[in-house]
């Protein structure tokens, strides 16, 4: 076969969550098949992170906006390579393309909601998704998600058309106890202390960044020592209003702000946080929760949409609507006995041993060979 996979923004510095997605499934693509032909179609950018094989052709496709790239440059240069299927991994596809389409559709959360947070870009890439995947969604042949909340909430959005199936993310094998070596060297970068919280988010409403500084305010009042809050992906300019919003804005002193982190160095951030935090409002997936539980971290994540599901019950949850819920789990993860964590953690690394990209791109592989896809659900 000849499949092209749409791999946009993987070249970019700053990678996200499909970026991701969309680079480790090739990845273990290029280790596992061998014999069929791909194509993958990239925007030109700084970070060369995936290298060519006897199989695997890189294909830069001009464009300016995200939108002309995908609507116009890739389907005009996906014509010239005779694909079986075009694969597009992160939520949207071109229109007008006649070569048969799989997507991955992460999340449909734009379709059926307003949207009236996050800054300029978020917002129209909100109403672009919001015109393009009921277009795409018919005309597909394969539609992909990644867990089994978001696909139910897909066939009663769609109705039960019998193409959604689930086919999980995973987790990276550099997600694991870093070496001394590398810890030191992130620590002195960072300058991090000694011991931290941690939040990995950014300005986007879902990621809930408000409740978790109104629950640290509450966390600081209540216990004797508390320990800072390192929030990556973030910036002063960013935190600054949302502490003015909640009159607290003395507490800037006490947060570590490292901005856009090296993916490569997220492993010791988690590794030595002693509380990851992650109490999203929606997520599809949340590749995070199970980045932190292979690093030994204890985690803090939601009882809505996807999270319960992915955390296996080896997390702490709760209700990221009420503040007094997120700080109550955060009192009660940094008072456990030592015997307490132990427990918690050696079960979350034990879970995410299901969670494997190889797994994840043999699935995809039986999607593009027409087979069923052999599916074990989390528990």
């Amino acid at each position: 076969m000849r499949i092209g996979i749409e791999a946009q923004r993987i070249f970019r510095a700053k990678k996200h969550g499909m970026d991701i997605y969309a680079l480790e499934l090739i990845r273990e693509l290029q280790r596992i098949d061998t014999v069929n032909e791909y194509f993958i179609f990239v925007k030109s950018g700084p970070d060369k992170c995936l290298e060519e094989t006897e199989n695997f052709k890189i294909v830069e496709v001009p464009g300016i906006t995200y939108a002309d790239w995908e609507q116009i440059s890739l389907p005009l240069t996906a014509q010239n390579y005779n694909l079986d299927y075009l694969h597009c991994t992160s939520n949207t596809a071109p229109v007008l393309s006649k070569i048969p389409l799989v997507i991955t559709l992460h999340d449909i959360i734009y379709l059926n909601q307003g949207f009236g947070g996050g800054s300029l870009y978020q917002k129209l890439g909100h109403y672009y998704r919001k015109w393009i995947v009921p277009k795409i969604f018919k005309k597909a042949q394969n539609v992909l998600t990644v867990s089994r909340f978001e696909k139910a909430h897909i066939d009663e959005y769609f109705g039960d058309t019998g193409k959604v199936e689930v086919i999980y993310n995973g987790v990276s094998e550099k997600f694991r106890q870093p070496g001394e070596t590398l810890l030191d060297e992130i620590k002195t970068a960072l300058n991090l202390p000694e011991k931290y919280l941690f939040f990995l988010g950014n300005t986007a409403p879902k990621k809930n960044m408000l409740g978790v500084l109104q629950a640290y305010s509450q966390y600081r009042a209540k216990t004797k020592e508390p320990l800072p809050l390192v929030l990556a992906e973030s910036s002063k300019e960013d935190v600054m209003p949302m502490l003015e919003s909640i009159d607290q804005p003395e507490l800037i002193e006490h947060l570590h702000l490292t901005g856009y982190v090296n993916h490569d160095w997220l492993p010791g951030l988690y590794a030595m946080a002693e509380v990851f935090l992650y109490p999203s409002l929606r997520e599809s997936f949340g590749i995070p929760i199970i980045e932190a539980m292979a690093c030994g971290t204890l985690v803090i994540t939601s009882n809505t949409s996807s999270m319960p599901e992915v955390a296996g019950g080896c997390a702490l949850i709760c209700d990221p609507y009420d503040v007094d819920s997120i700080t109550t789990q955060l009192l009660k993860a940094t008072s456990m006995t030592a015997d307490e964590r132990h427990e918690l953690e050696a079960a979350s690394l034990e879970h995410t041993r299901q969670f494997r990209w190889e797994r994840t791109a043999r699935e995809q592989l039986n999607i593009y060979r027409g087979t069923q896809v052999q599916f074990v659900g989390v528990g």
